[in-house]
């Protein structure tokens, strides 16, 4: 006769039962390539905001090497809080385009560029990047037309500058504003252990010099390095051919 506890909470030889049953069919899937492929190379993100235009637009489609960083806490989901540094580490380097979590919302997944490494002084000063006391190089380019990029009137013309750390990283990075909230700042020494990110829509990115949002970025949690787009589709839903296979 099954009594009623039973009933509710199975014995615990069946439940162990159960789960060694789930296991082997789990053990397929686990090792599956697309599995693998997945939860340890190369993980698809959308993007969703225009943060860091030009470089990656609302509608584009990229994956991000995992493997790039090490695997730590924040490179697969539902993993335990009690994870702790990271297997294999390998830390970015200046211009990288990286996804992480921030230590203010570990739930969302961002994505900017790494600008600062821990010891660096950082600062934006009259627009510019500022790197250990040493402007950014950077020319200027053509106007181009903004659109909702910025926020503002489609029609208006966004200024636009090729920008190279000192390692070579070369890119373009958007002005849309003289004198935005985030163009004179205070100097940012970057702690041990972490990593300073600017978007390159530079006037509407919430990145590193928003300390109460974002701030320093601990190396522990980052979850891979953005590599090609794969996909992009326009507002209208049609695709972006010219976008796809854009590697950095």
């Amino acid at each position: 006769m099954t009594t009623l506890q039973e009933t509710i909470r199975p014995s615990a030889q069946s439940r162990e039962w159960k789960a060694i049953v789930i296991l082997i069919l789990l053990i397929p899937a686990l090792w599956s390539p697309p599995f693998l492929f997945r939860f340890f190379l190369f993980q698809p993100f959308n993007i969703p905001s225009s943060s860091m235009a030009p470089t990656l637009v609302v509608g584009d489609y990229v994956f991000v090497a995992k493997y790039a960083y090490g695997y730590g806490r924040y490179s697969f989901p539902f993993a335990p809080s009690w994870i702790s540094g990271r297997f294999r580490a390998a830390d970015p380097d200046y211009g990288d385009v990286v996804v992480f979590r921030t230590t203010k919302d570990t739930s969302v997944d961002y994505i900017k560029r790494v600008v600062g490494l821990p010891g660096d002084r950082i600062q934006m000063r009259q627009e510019q990047l500022i790197l250990n006391d040493k402007p950014v190089t950077r020319v200027a380019l053509k106007e181009v037309f903004a659109g909702s990029i910025c926020g503002g009137d489609a029609g208006a013309k966004v200024k636009r500058w090729r920008e190279t750390l000192p390692n070579g990283a070369s890119y373009v990075t958007y002005d849309c504003i003289d004198n935005g909230y985030l163009d004179n700042t205070n100097v940012y020494t970057v702690p041990p252990g972490h990593f300073f990110v600017l978007g390159d829509n530079r006037d509407n990115s919430t990145d590193s010099r928003v300390m109460t949002v974002m701030g320093f970025v601990p190396m522990d949690n980052l979850v891979g390095r953005a590599v090609r787009i794969f996909w992009s589709l326009n507002e209208q839903g049609e695709p972006r051919f010219e976008r796809m296979g854009k590697v950095w």
